[in-house]
């Protein structure tokens, strides 16, 4: 059982994950975010591998990617920081989430074989198709014990969540809305609509929901519709208006009442 399952078997509700991209605002940053991180009781983080074309992103993510590479953030580089860090950090699940492009570059078994090395516990791909996934990555991800967590969106039909359940593991990533990542004041009755048809399929791996998570109206509404939820251009924000990831993560949790 790997860090994910544990937590999801320990706690099935208000799970709270944490996204940030890996070299912002400093190519140093990634240790100290992490570390900042699991010590405010954040259940679960989100390592982001910075790209210059993140089309699921919105522009305060984009902008902490443009921001990372220019501090010279690679995939390799990003990997040994995370090395360092989860000796400090043992427990806490760490999420590796990147476009495909990057990955492919550097080697697809060899970015398995050196998560598996260094502690990484699944990988999110947003651009990956499922169909690709069956094809080339799942006998990976089993292999190695390292889930691919994929998306689905309202548009997501039914008979393809349903196969994703089967044959995915760890959790599956509820995205608010057909649109990119950001924050948002409340969400609406078409996405409290789409909650609602995705909890009555009685799928059995747990969900989180992300996009737009900013403020306890929404974080409540993502919690009583799923097991927890996601947040990252909120947090992007936090990193940029304050001097530490301390203070960071402090602010971030007093915006969504935590």
């Amino acid at each position: 059982m790997n860090r994910i399952d544990k937590l999801f078997a320990k706690k099935d509700k208000d799970i709270l994950s944490i996204y940030f991209t890996c070299g912002y605002p400093q190519a140093d940053s990634t240790q100290e975010i992490i570390k900042a991180l699991a010590a405010k009781g954040v259940d679960m983080i989100e390592v982001g591998v910075p790209f210059s074309d993140p089309m699921a992103d919105g522009p305060v993510i984009q902008e902490s990617s443009t921001v990372a590479l220019r501090n010279g953030m690679t995939l390799e580089r990003l990997l040994g920081q995370v090395e360092e860090v989860r000796r400090e950090v043992p427990e806490i699940p760490l999420v590796l989430m990147g476009y495909l492009n990057p990955m492919m570059q550097y080697g697809i078994e060899r970015l398995f074989a050196r998560c598996k090395e260094i502690g990484i516990d699944a990988l999110i791909i947003p651009d990956l198709p499922f169909s690709e996934y069956m094809r080339d990555f799942r006998r990976l991800c089993r292999e190695y014990d390292l889930p691919m967590i994929m998306l689905i969106t309202p548009e997501t039909s039914d008979e393809r969540i349903r196969m994703i359940d089967e044959h995915c593991d760890g959790f599956i990533y509820m995205v608010s809305a057909a649109a990119t990542t950001g924050t948002r004041d409340s969400f609406g009755p078409q996405q409290l609509a789409y909650f609602s048809r995705i909890a009555s399929l009685g799928l059995r791996h747990p969900r989180l929901i992300g996009f737009g998570i900013s403020n306890p109206s929404t974080l409540g509404e993502a919690c009583a519709n799923a097991s927890g939820a996601i947040i990252g251009s909120l947090f992007i924000k936090c990193l940029a208006a304050t001097a530490t990831p301390a203070e960071a993560v402090d602010r971030l949790l007093s915006a969504i009442g935590r």
